[in-house]
């Protein structure tokens, strides 16, 4: 029993250096995927967040909702299509992306964070003109109200959190003429932790993180070897626009990006406060 103890004791001390390192920083979160799906994953996901800005962090939460976007279109009759991997987002469609990001699936996050004991509230793009964007131009396809972030304010952030509140941020944008737009999360996230000049942006996926020419897990990696994973093919697919997202993060004055599994119980913590991590950190 005295070991199990001490054991735990021991836990707390390798997470001291980190603690002290990061206080009074900004982390953002890029929230989504099966920690968004499974309950358990959940729960942890509220725990990590509430445990972050209890200790002295300023964590701000950005959040998908695609699946949640697709089952509410399904059940309108309305089609999804797709290009390039973003969502085609006509004027139907957009009405139903508010609908469900700034309405139903932020405030599901908001309450999952009240229940773990912190305060939260919601916020979308376009508060205060928060996200201001233009309309992406796709190659060859009309992709419709989907945004590409020009600037961010991040006024309506930085005023929630100074009132010891835990910002969530639905990823829906503003163009110069007052027009909503669509804006991928991980953009979104990744534009915001520049205009923060966070400490660190965390990007929550369904997968370990970045492997190697070997498949295996690569922990850290700076701009130059990924530009060399890159071009023989290592990081390909869906992984490509991730690391980008964290590149541009870097460059903008971001100091750490980290492309975490989200899959795994209480990833943030592991990632943030352990000498091992439990993903990939990106540096320039």
């Amino acid at each position: 029993m005295v070991q199990a103890l001490i054991d735990k004791a021991e836990i707390l001390i390798e997470a001291l250096p980190y603690i002290r390192r990061f206080f009074d920083k900004t982390i953002v979160i890029k929230y989504g995927g099966a920690a968004m799906k499974d309950e358990k994953l959940r729960a942890s996901f509220a725990v990590d967040v509430v445990l972050l800005k209890y200790i002295g962090l300023r964590p701000v939460i950005v959040h998908g909702g695609g699946p949640q976007i697709g089952r509410t279109l399904e059940r309108l009759g309305i089609p999804s299509r797709f290009e390039e991997g973003l969502r085609v987002t006509d004027d139907a469609t957009m009405e139903v992306v508010e609908m469900v990001l700034g309405g139903s699936v932020n405030r599901e996050i908001v309450e999952l964070i009240q229940r773990g004991g912190g305060q939260a509230v919601g916020l979308t793009g376009n508060d205060g003109g928060m996200l201001r964007v233009r309309r992406r131009q796709g190659a060859g396809a009309d992709l419709g109200r989907v945004g590409e972030v020009v600037q961010v304010d991040p006024a309506p952030i930085t005023a929630v959190t100074e009132a010891g509140f835990i910002p969530v941020v639905a990823p829906i944008g503003v163009d110069d003429d007052g027009i909503t737009h669509n804006v991928n999360a991980d953009e979104a996230a990744g534009s915001i932790a520049r205009a923060l000049r966070a400490e660190k942006l965390i990007l929550l996926t369904d997968v370990e993180g970045v492997r190697g020419r070997a498949g295996e897990l690569l922990p850290q990696l700076t701009e130059a070897e990924v530009r060399d994973l890159q071009r023989d093919g290592t990081i390909a697919g869906g992984m490509i626009p991730k690391v980008a997202c964290c590149l541009d993060a870097l460059r903008g004055g971001v100091s750490r990006a980290h492309i975490v599994d989200g899959r795994v119980l209480h990833a943030i913590l592991l990632e943030v406060f352990t000498d091992g991590g439990v993903g990939t950190l990106l540096t320039i």
